[in-house]
């Protein structure tokens, strides 16, 4: 009965916070009436011949928005969370028509699950607190994430700020480089190429690297929509402005210096190329997300 499945449920929840499920498990506990709460379900393909590296990342926030509601003050038994592995309920897969892997489906207490209990991973990204949103808009049930303390991030910029420090002190008779124009212009380039490539959405939005389909074993490294990016597509914007703007740079020196001809010519021609090949590249890029434009060059 209810009380007893409830009673199953809250065992399991006690000894982990996320359920794993099976065929059996889901149809009994999920799909099988009535019930009087809510299932939130990460279908997942976590076995290494799967080869989803996204899996693995969207399954460690999916167990941070778990347990930070097992072990908050607000925990009751109305909402539960479970993963069911490709591998171990591959006919809940088929049940479902799902043949993308991670996926993350809502299913209320009562009726069906809706559209909007299909959470968007690819526009929210599967960061905990992405996913705590979804679930409060979908239960009611609001999650406050606790993330276990990371100490990479303070680590690194101390590291950083010491280094440079330390380089100061070993070149304070000569501070010189400090009235570079070349090392400010560079510092400033990178950080322009880092910003404009797509980073901080990266930041807020919490995208997965790349997409894989477990039913083809294609990946996917540039995001078929405008309104969303992988973390992949970032890196190659990156480059690919990169190798423009270092094109330009080229093809100034060429124009500027004092070099002999036949040099000046090298320069000249590779910076065309640069420019040519990898602004046509981003072209082909920006048609592909953005359908129905109409410019390409090189490219088609």
């Amino acid at each position: 009965g209810l009380v007893d499945e409830l009673g199953q449920l809250m065992d399991w929840t006690g000894r982990r916070a996320v359920i794993r499920m099976n065929g059996e498990k889901f149809r009994r506990f999920v799909k099988a009436p009535p019930r009087n709460y809510s299932v939130v379900i990460m279908f997942t393909a976590l076995q290494p011949q799967r080869q989803c590296g996204v899996c693995k990342q969207a399954d460690e926030e999916y167990q941070i928005l778990a347990n930070s509601w097992r072990y908050s003050t607000a925990f009751t038994n109305k909402v539960f969370f479970a993963t069911v592995d490709f591998d171990e309920g591959s006919d809940v897969f088929q049940m479902l028509n799902m043949n993308s892997a991670p996926s993350f489906i809502h299913f209320p207490a009562k009726g069906k699950p809706k559209k909007s209990d299909s959470y968007e991973l690819q526009v929210r990204g599967f960061a905990a607190e992405q996913l705590a949103r979804w679930v409060g808009d979908r239960t009611d049930v609001q999650i406050r994430v606790i993330r276990p303390p990371n100490y990479a991030g303070p680590l690194m910029l101390g590291f950083l700020l010491a280094v440079i420090g330390g380089l100061a002190y070993l070149r304070r008779n000569n501070l010189e480089f400090l009235y570079n124009k070349n090392v400010w212009a560079f510092s400033a380039l990178c950080f322009c190429l880092i910003m404009t490539s797509g980073q901080m959405w990266n930041h807020i939005r919490g995208p997965p690297y790349a997409h894989k389909n477990p039913t083809t074993g294609q990946v996917s490294y540039i995001h078929g929509s405008s309104q969303a990016q992988f973390v992949a597509e970032t890196h190659i914007v990156l480059f690919f402005n990169s190798a423009v703007t270092m094109g330009m740079v080229l093809l100034h020196e060429a124009a500027t210096s004092d070099m002999d001809i036949g040099k000046r010519k090298i320069m000249c021609v590779a910076g065309i190329g640069l420019v040519m090949l990898f602004f046509s590249w981003l072209l082909s890029i920006f048609r592909a997300k953005y359908h129905g434009y109409p410019y390409s060059f090189l490219l088609s």
